[in-house]
């Protein structure tokens, strides 16, 4: 059971984590590690998913780390129930789980998950994995340094104005990106470009679950591969999706070169790169994720006369990088994910008088 603690949210206190976990020496071990780092406080440790409810039903956390391999209700169905109990809190799966295979991680950041660590054995609990722990919490309680805009009405200008989407993620993003697919109906035919922060060996995996979220056939990019009506193309976790102009349409070229974010993939190349080869006729998106990496290419977006519209800080994980692109004030339109998604729909662009903070 949870020792009774004050509610954090109320004082000045560093931010608060909640540890859900069936095992009591990972409970301890992750707790003394948190507190050890004299970053965070522990304000609670339970064993399932029953207890955290009723944790968070009196106290506000701004993290949960939570495992999924547990007795009764597993990390996984209890994930979607446990963010909208904590009233915003970002979870980080720690749980041996994730090392069994990509699609176990995917899924739980498709559910709402911010981020994802492999749990050790018992044994090996000290020194990397302490360091690894807290270094992941303090990614997902950074402040964006941006102002919070004010959000504009969606499209207003009806008309076919757009022959490509190009979306750029990272923390975050596959659950928004689940939320925008979702609102793309059968009949949207638009070539779809992703590009989001995963490693390499995940990729396939990312495919397949956005193929089904999408309702439509969706690859990992290959070089040379043709952009076409109807079809998604993810970079891949080892190169830069960009795309050229084969004069009968439009084809993608891998790259490893340097961005300025320093990602691989970076969204950078992949929003300049539809910018040279489809100007105005472009829609960029991007959506919830750490750093600045987009804004660069947003701006040559912008430039060329393509739209952008960003995912608004509310519904973000982190809000790093739609918020640059927004700073930057280049943005048409800031909407949750879903509106995204229907204004897509729409293909319609935004109104074109960029959003103002």
């Amino acid at each position: 059971m949870a020792a009774a603690v004050p509610d954090y949210e109320e004082c000045d206190a560093p931010p608060s984590v909640l540890i859900v976990d069936d095992s009591v020496v990972a409970r301890a071990v992750m707790a003394r590690a948190i507190d050890g780092a004299g970053r965070f406080i522990v304000a609670g440790a339970v064993s399932d998913a029953h207890a955290a409810q009723a944790f968070l039903a009196k106290h506000r956390v701004d993290v949960i780390v939570l495992d999924i391999e547990m007795p009764g209700i597993d990390g996984l169905t209890a994930l979607p129930d446990l963010i909208a109990a904590s009233r915003g809190a970002r979870v980080l799966i720690v749980s041996s789980a994730c090392a069994d295979g990509a699609a176990t991680t995917i899924q739980a950041l498709a559910l709402g998950a911010a981020d994802t660590l492999v749990k050790p054995e018992v044994g090996a609990f000290a020194g990397r994995f302490a360091g690894l722990l807290n270094e992941k919490i303090d990614r997902l309680v950074q402040v964006d340094e941006v102002v919070a805009p004010r959000t504009p009405a969606a499209a207003t200008v009806p008309g076919d104005d757009f022959d490509i989407v190009a979306i750029g993620a990272s923390t975050g993003g596959i659950h928004a990106l689940s939320s925008l697919l979702r609102s793309l109906p059968a009949e949207f035919r638009l070539p779809v470009l992703i590009t989001q922060h995963l490693p390499e060996s995940f990729m396939p995996y990312f495919a397949a679950q956005v193929a089904v979220l999408a309702g439509r056939p969706c690859e990992v990019a290959e070089d040379h591969a043709r952009i076409r009506p109807g079809r998604i193309l993810i970079a891949p976790g080892r190169a830069h999706l960009r795309c050229v102009s084969m004069g009968d349409g439009a084809a993608v070229r891998l790259s490893t070169a340097s961005s300025a974010s320093g990602c691989l993939p970076s969204v950078d190349p992949m929003l300049e790169s539809v910018a040279e080869t489809f100007g105005d006729r472009a829609l960029g998106v991007v959506l919830s994720g750490m750093g600045r990496d987009g804004v660069i290419g947003a701006a040559a977006l912008a430039e060329a006369g393509g739209s952008l519209v960003v995912q608004d800080r509310a519904s973000s994980v982190v809000w790093g990088m739609p918020g640059a692109v927004v700073t930057a004030g280049i943005a048409d339109a800031i909407l949750p994910p879903d509106e995204i998604g229907q204004l897509i729909a729409r293909r319609r662009r935004p109104d074109r008088g960029r959003a103002s903070c």
